[in-house]
C-alpha cells in the first residue's frame, strides 16, 4: 500500500478507527445499536466500523469503500474519488444495477428492490425483478451512455472496467471471486453494509450456512464416493472443470473429483489419441456434468452431446448406463438467463442439496438447478408468474430439509 494511500486513508477516517499492532480492526468503535457483520468465510473483502462511517476494503478490485452515515457532520463534508478511495452517503438513497451475470437476489434477500430504480437490460433471471421492470418500476439504461448512471446514487456491477476509476458511484460486487461456495454467499453482508442492515444480511448467511454445513454433514456419513467428472465443451474440445467452487461442491456432496493432472489438459475430439485418452478417463466416471455454455439452452439435448463427446461404444461407461449426465441451467428466463448466475450464488444450499441427490439418488428430492440431459428433462423458464410475492418485501432463503 503506497505512503499517499495511507495518508489518504487515515486523513478520512480522522483517526476513529481503532489500532492493534498498527492494524484497523473490524467492528472497532461499534454502533450502539449492534449493526455490525463480521466478516466469517469470505478473503476478499473486509468491514471496518467507527462511530458514524464503515469501511470496505475490496481486495478484489483494490479500492476501499468509505461509507458515511447520511446523519453525520461527515456526510456533508467528505467526498472522495480516486483510484483507491470512494465515499458514499448512507443508507443508499437509491442505485442502479448492471445486471449482466449480476446475483440480484442478494438484494431481493435482503429488501432492497424498493431502492432499485435502473436496469442495464431485460435479460435477468429474477421474475419478480421482472415484474417491477414491466410494473414500470425501474428505468432501462444504455451501457453505452455510462452518464446516465450517475443519476443513482451507487451504480453496481459484477466486473472492472476501464472507466470504473472514472465514474465516483461505481461499485463492484464480485462473489464470483471467491473460490469456495459459502465465500460467495457471505457477499450478503457486503452489500447489507451499503444500506445498514447488516442484521438481515447475518441472519440470512447463518441460516444458509447452517443449512448448507448439515447437508455436508449428511453427505459425509456416505461410505461410497461416486467419481463426478464436471466438463465443458469449447471449441472443438472437452476440458474438465478447474472452477474451485464447482469442485469445493463436489467434495462437500460426497463425492470424488478427478486428479488435478487430468484437469489440467484439454481433449480435442478430431484428434483420435486425444479422444482415446478422453474416453479412458471417462470409463472412471459414475456422474457427469456437462457445463457447457451455449446461447440456446433450451435446444441442447443429448443427442448432442452424446455427438460431442463421439462415443460408439458405451458399454464402459456408467453415467451413461445409470442415466447420469446432468446440466446445470434448469432454471432460465424467458430470454435465456441462467439462474445459475444469480439464485445458485446466495443460496448454495440448494446447489448443494441438488448435488447430494444427483450422487446418492432417492427419487423423493426434486433438484432445484440440475436437469437430467439423459432422460430428457426440461429447463424451466422463468417468466412474470413465477413471482409469487410482493416485490417490494425481502425474499427468504429457502431451506433444504435436513437432519
Amino acid at each position: 500500500m503506497s505512503p499517499l494511500y495511507m495518508a489518504v486513508l487515515t486523513s478520512v477516517l480522522g483517526g476513529l478507527l481503532l489500532h492493534n499492532g498498527g492494524e484497523m480492526v473490524e467492528g472497532a468503535n461499534v454502533k450502539v445499536d449492534g449493526n455490525i457483520s463480521k466478516i466469517e468465510d469470505a478473503t476478499y473483502f473486509r468491514v471496518y466500523y467507527g462511530n458514524t462511517f464503515k469501511v470496505i476494503k475490496n481486495d478484489l478490485d483494490g479500492k476501499s469503500y468509505l461509507l458515511i452515515q447520511s446523519n453525520s457532520k461527515m456526510a456533508a463534508k467528505t467526498k472522495y474519488c480516486t483510484p483507491r478511495i470512494k465515499s458514499f452517503v448512507i443508507p443508499l438513497a437509491n442505485f442502479s444495477l448492471d445486471v449482466s451475470y449480476f446475483p440480484v437476489s442478494f438484494f431481493e434477500l435482503l429488501g432492497l428492490m424498493p431502492s432499485l430504480k435502473g436496469i442495464t437490460s431485460e435479460r435477468i433471471a429474477s421474475p419478480c425483478l421482472l415484474k417491477l421492470y414491466n410494473e414500470g418500476q425501474l428505468q432501462m439504461l444504455n451501457k453505452s451512455e455510462p452518464q446516465q448512471f450517475s443519476q443513482f446514487t451507487a451504480h453496481f456491477l459484477s466486473y472492472n472496467t476501464n472507466q470504473q476509476t472514472q465514474s465516483c458511484n461505481y461499485v463492484t460486487f464480485v462473489p464470483i471471486g471467491e473460490d469456495t461456495p459459502l465465500q460467495r454467499a457471505e457477499w450478503i453482508k457486503y452489500l447489507g453494509v451499503f444500506a445498514n442492515v447488516e442484521t438481515r444480511a447475518n441472519e440470512i448467511y447463518a441460516a444458509v450456512k447452517s443449512n448448507y454445513m448439515c447437508l455436508v454433514n449428511s453427505a459425509a456419513s456416505k461410505k461410497l464416493k461416486p467419481i463426478v467428472a464436471w466438463m465443458e465443451f469449447t471449441d472443438g474440445a472437452w476440458s474438465f472443470t478447474k472452477d474451485a467452487y464447482k469442485l469445493k461442491y463436489i467434495e462437500d456432496a460426497g463425492g470424488e473429483n478427478l486428479d488435478e493432472s487430468v484437469n489440467s489438459l484439454t481433449y480435442n475430439i478430431s484428434s483420435l489419441e486425444d479422444l482415446e485418452q478422453l474416453h479412458a478417463i471417462l470409463c472412471t466416471v459414475d456422474v457427469l456434468i456437462d457445463g457447457t455454455l451455449i446461447p440456446d439452452p433450451i435446444g441442447y439435448n443429448s443427442t448432442l452431446f452424446l455427438q460431442n463427446l463421439n462415443i460408439e461404444d458405451q458399454s464402459c461407461f456408467s453415467f451413461l448406463s445409470h442415466d447420469s449426465v446432468w446440466r446445470h441451467d434448469k432454471r432460465l428466463s424467458t430470454d435465456l438467463a441462467l439462474d445459475w448466475f444469480d439464485g445458485a450464488i446466495s443460496q448454495p444450499q440448494l446447489v448443494l442439496a441438488d448435488l447430494i441427490e444427483i450422487l446418492f439418488p432417492t427419487g423423493s428430492y426434486t433438484t432445484t438447478y440440475f436437469r437430467n440431459l439423459l432422460k430428457g428433462e426440461a429447463a424451466t423458464s422463468l417468466g412474470l408468474e413465477n413471482c409469487n410475492r410482493d416485490t417490494f418485501t425481502a425474499m427468504e432463503p429457502t431451506m433444504v430439509t435436513c437432519t
